[in-house]
């Protein structure tokens, strides 16, 4: 019996072990492999120009039909006749234009040969003169056909085939030994050890929830006995889920850094190939690895590369994804208690992610990894500018309010835009006029220089004036930020509002405030132009998603009630709406579509008359946006007033 606490051996398989099989059947196909190429090189080597009789070689000399002689140091002289299809040579079958012959035992063999050609030329120079024909060239080169031949198709087929089954296929038969196959069924992981650089918990700003998460982890890895002592098992897995750029790697890393154990870091793609069962042979050799270093710490990074849903796609049984995914799943059952291995995996698509996966046992702990809030962001902010010198003006705090909804690798980008800014124009410091270029740089583009005409410059003052005319005074509209006139990216102007982000909710009247704002251009362009003009296409796009969103998801319309109505999901972290069969009928979506085009309705009518009864603050504002092209929040509360905190003439939507 096996000792205690040690499984027992499993028993051998009678019909042989199947990798055996495979790498007996690799041997082989590499064996038949080198015996045809030896017997290619021997074909080569044997075959080569037609022998002929001494007798015939002096009549070809007399003739003069040779062109070439290549002399060697053997009796051995290899020719090339000068026509090949002359017909005097059928009977010597040499088409191929070249002969050898053997010459007698002569000591002096150069010598004699050149006496044949002089002969030749002095007994027949006026036929060859007439016929304008060359002398014959004699090369006199080593002959090497003695042992080159015997060598290459004798000697070394049968040295390669000892270095084979001497040194490689032995170590064929264990693919995870260091031989043959070992690169590339090994493990790609990258490994940080605890030595080496580390980033700890000081390094990663504004997720102090991920992180409190996480504190357990780390004393777990730092001293399992703690957890023993009572019972416990810390979770074998914590699967990170969260946008992109907000730091999931980081926070694998920083994890590792606190405990001070080894980082092991692969993506999931890594695992795929061509064929099947190497994703698996790397899973197998990741995890032996982390378990020989125990205690350590393995990051999968977008794990929904090889996690999906097991059976969704094509290849059955044999796809190289699902092996790969079930010995993943085997190697998380096959954690003892005792061993201090914690695999954190990161993605942004849990959705799709296999159910097996996610079961307690696996990845137990699920933590989302959010976009910061304003909060955060000042502190990522500020790990971000610790190296760049900063001018007094600049006010990390009110930088960090208006860049909501990005991302820490988005905060990273804008500190460093902010610092190339500052160096082309020569600067000494980073002021706040740079970090404002920058977000404007990362948010619409770069400037597009000589794209306007002087009407189409009026037009977009108009139309943006408009937007800002109703955003100032809808008291629920989101606050206004900037006005811009200038061309960037994909936009001939911009308004940016600046939304509070620390409300979680928002009412009906409020929707229908961001409906009037989003149609305020729409609104200038008619009443001033008395048309209707094609750069209001994004913002009718973005009217219509928020009454589509407020009439089927929000159950903001009286006629269809409180009732939710799938037409389309929008993905949590990516933001993006993946389409599906309605499960409504057509007379619903009837309804739908006439609520969503009467609210939009109402939002241009109160955005005209908003415009209409301010016509001077529209032709105020239009006129100083012709002149500076850009305003800020300040600058227009100075030209409009303060901001009414009570609609004139509210309608409140239906």
């Amino acid at each position: 019996m096996p000792p205690t606490g040690t499984p027992p051996r499993p028993p051998e398989q009678p019909n042989g072990n199947p990798r055996r099989a495979g790498n007996m059947l690799a041997a082989v196909f590499i064996l038949s492999a080198v015996l045809f190429v030896s017997f290619f090189v021997f074909v080569l080597f044997t075959s080569g120009p037609r022998t002929i009789a001494y007798n015939q070689f002096l009549d070809l000399a007399e003739q003069g039909k040779i062109a070439k002689l290549t002399l060697t140091g053997g009796n051995k002289v290899t020719g090339e006749v000068r026509v090949p299809t002359d017909p005097a040579l059928q009977d010597l079958n040499l088409t191929a234009g070249r002969f050898t012959t053997i010459l007698p035992h002569i000591d002096n063999q150069d010598a004699f040969v050149r006496k044949i050609i002089e002969r030749d030329l002095a007994e027949h120079r006026e036929a060859i003169q007439k016929k304008e024909a060359k002398p014959v060239e004699v090369v006199t080169e080593e002959d090497q056909s003695q042992w080159v031949g015997p060598l290459v198709y004798g000697v070394l087929p049968i040295v390669v085939l000892v270095i084979f089954f001497v040194f490689l296929f032995p170590k064929m038969r264990d693919p995870m030994g260091g031989g043959f196959a070992s690169s590339f069924v090994k493990s790609t992981a990258r490994r940080v050890d605890k030595g080496m650089s580390r980033t700890t918990f000081n390094e990663v700003a504004g997720m102090d929830n991920a992180k409190r998460e996480l504190v357990e982890v780390v004393e777990f890895l730092k001293n399992p006995d703690k957890f023993m002592r009572l019972g416990a098992q810390v979770p074998k897995g914590v699967l990170l889920v969260g946008p992109p750029g907000t730091g999931k790697t980081l926070l694998a890393r920083a994890v590792a850094g606190e405990a001070g154990v080894p980082f092991y870091s692969i993506n999931g793609s890594e695992f795929i190939q061509m064929f099947v069962g190497v994703g698996a042979s790397r899973v197998r050799d990741l995890f032996r690895t982390a378990k020989e270093t125990a205690p350590c710490v393995i990051f999968i990074d977008e794990i929904d590369a090889v996690g999906r849903m097991r059976g969704a796609g094509v290849g059955g049984g044999s796809d190289e994804r699902e092996q790969t995914l079930n010995q993943i799943l085997s190697e998380m059952d096959g954690f003892l208690p005792s061993e201090s291995v914690i695999v954190v995996a990161a993605t942004n698509r849990p959705d799709v992610l296999d159910a097996a996966l996610l079961r307690p046992g696996r990845f137990d702990r699920h933590i989302t990894v959010d976009r910061p809030t304003w909060q955060g962001r000042f502190d990522i902010l500020k790990v971000h500018v610790r190296n760049k010198p900063l001018a007094d003006d600049v006010d990390l705090q009110k930088i960090a309010k208006k860049a909501m909804g990005m991302s820490g690798a988005e905060l990273r980008n804008l500190a460093n835009e902010a610092a190339i800014s500052a160096a082309r124009e020569g600067k000494e410091r980073i002021d706040n006029r740079d970090f404002d270029q920058a977000a404007e740089r990362i948010l619409l583009g770069a400037k597009r220089e000589g794209t306007h005409t002087p009407e189409e410059r009026r037009r977009t003052a108009y139309h943006e004036a408009g937007h800002a005319l109703t955003a100032w005074l809808e008291p629920k509209a989101d606050p206004l930020w900037k006005i811009s006139i200038l061309a960037r990216g994909q936009a001939a102007g911009v308004t940016m509002y600046e939304p509070n982000e620390d409300r979680i909710d928002m009412s009906k009247s409020e929707l229908f405030a961001r409906l009037v704002t989003a149609m305020g251009g729409r609104a200038a362009d008619r009443l001033v132009f008395g048309e209707m003009m094609a750069g209001a296409v994004g913002d009718i796009k973005q009217a219509t998603r928020i009454a589509r969103m407020m009439v089927t998801q929000y159950g903001m319309s009286d006629r269809l009630g409180p009732v939710a109505y799938r037409a389309g999901e929008e993905h949590v972290f990516l933001g993006k709406e993946l389409h599906e069969t309605r499960d409504f009928s057509d007379g619903t979506a009837k309804l739908i579509d006439e609520e969503v085009h009467r609210l939009v309705r109402e939002a241009e009518v109160r955005a005209h008359e908003l415009i209409a009864a301010n016509r001077d603050k529209l032709e105020l504002l239009t006129a100083t946006l012709l002149e500076r092209e850009e305003m800020d929040r300040d600058e227009v509360e100075k030209l409009l007033g303060s901001r009414p905190t009570v609609s004139p003439s509210a309608a409140s939507p239906q």
